[in-house]
């Protein structure tokens, strides 16, 4: 999703109207008025020096009315930049005069020199602020400068689905925004620069899934922390309620984790996370199908019976208890389920083919639940 904030013209419709006749009427009645004065001066000089000098001033005032009306004409009227949009990226550190002749190279400026002065005067030239500024159709000078001064970046939301892994965080920044996805991915698993900024040891789980006003040019550091600040706003006062099993915050957010993979249903979740809890609490093995997809990089296939072989310290096939880290980014739900799981004796659950899941006791019953749910599947792919 990629939606551009667009601010509005600086002048309406009918003002560009009113400066464009505006400065007509001053140039055609000018030139007139000119010669007029000029032609007094001369005739004047030679009689009487006094009126001479008032023809004189009126020349030079008349002079001063053209040349502001050409200023104006220069700076406030809207001329055309281009078909499409011209888009100019503004670095940090980047000086006014780098901008302005990228904005010349552009096509979106003429007058480079008018404009530059025009930015000092203002004192917009002092106060730059890093993103990318686009430029398209009829714009004044005026305008140009004032997208600056407002620091009118191209801003996009981008969202963030509950259930994402840092990976596919990563991926979707580089395709929405540019983002080097390397470099994000990098510093979520750099353990010295969370365990410093933020006391994780990693942000696999901390990227909180939300919808998120970024503007281009915005550094990968800038993202994680508007990130795991959402995740710390989001989340404050929710892990004072102690959690079964006397889980710490770190083991609420891997339980959650995969309780947010496993649900496609929300009013699930707490039945999930009290499968999960019961299986804890006897010792038994989770057995969660989506922390053996995390151990395997992701999968563009069904699970298969040799992927649970797998040798991963988050195989939960293999391993007793929670894996090392979450897998994904929960919802708040999720987490929330986590901490209080619904009341039940189930150890077993399976989907059943309608996006939900059927519970279950024994391993009797779950394998009847597993017949029922492959009967179901077939049933629907004949239909």
């Amino acid at each position: 999703m990629k939606d551009h904030e667009t601010t509005g013209n600086t002048f309406k419709a009918y003002e560009y109207i009113l400066y464009g006749l505006t400065t007509l009427a001053l140039l055609i009645l000018a030139i007139p008025v000119i010669v007029w004065k000029t032609a007094a001066f001369l005739v004047g000089s030679a009689g009487t020096p006094m009126k001479s000098v008032k023809h004189l001033l009126g020349f030079i005032a008349l002079v001063i009315i053209i040349a502001v009306g050409f200023l104006a004409f220069k700076i406030f009227i809207p001329y055309e930049i281009s078909d499409g949009v011209v888009s100019v990226m503004v670095d940090e550190n980047d000086t006014f005069a780098k901008v302005t002749r990228a904005l010349k190279m552009g096509g979106v400026v003429a007058d480079d020199k008018l404009f530059s002065r025009l930015a000092v005067f203002r004192n917009i030239d002092k106060n730059l602020i890093p993103g990318r500024y686009d430029f398209s159709g009829r714009m004044s000078l005026y305008q140009i400068l004032d997208k600056f001064k407002r620091h009118d970046i191209a801003t996009l939301l981008l969202t963030v689905p509950e259930g994402y892994t840092a990976a596919k965080i990563a991926a979707r920044l580089a395709r929405q925004m540019e983002i080097d996805s390397a470099t994000f991915h990098e510093l979520a698993f750099d353990t010295a620069y969370t365990m410093d900024k933020y006391r994780l040891s990693s942000l696999e789980g901390y990227l909180f899934p939300e919808t998120y006003k970024l503007w281009y040019g915005m550094k990968v550091p800038d993202i994680i922390d508007a990130m795991v600040a959402e995740y710390q706003r989001q989340t404050e006062g929710v892990f004072d309620t102690p959690a079964p099993n006397n889980l710490t915050k770190d083991e609420i957010m891997v339980l959650a984790s995969i309780i947010e993979a496993e649900a496609y249903y929300t009013d699930e979740m707490p039945t999930i996370s009290s499968v999960y809890h019961n299986r804890l609490r006897k010792g038994m093995r989770l057995q969660a199908d989506p922390t053996v997809i995390y151990a395997l990089g992701g999968l563009d296939r069904p699970l298969q019976y040799r992927d649970l072989k797998y040798q991963s310290s988050y195989n939960t096939y293999r391993n007793k208890g929670l894996p090392p880290g979450p897998i994904n980014s929960p919802g708040l739900a999720a987490i929330k389920a986590a901490i209080k799981p619904a009341d039940t004796d189930y150890l077993y659950f399976v989907a059943n083919g309608t996006g939900r899941h059927t519970f279950t006791r024994t391993l009797k019953e779950h394998n009847v639940a597993k017949r029922d749910a492959k009967q179901k599947r077939r049933e629907n792919q004949s239909n």
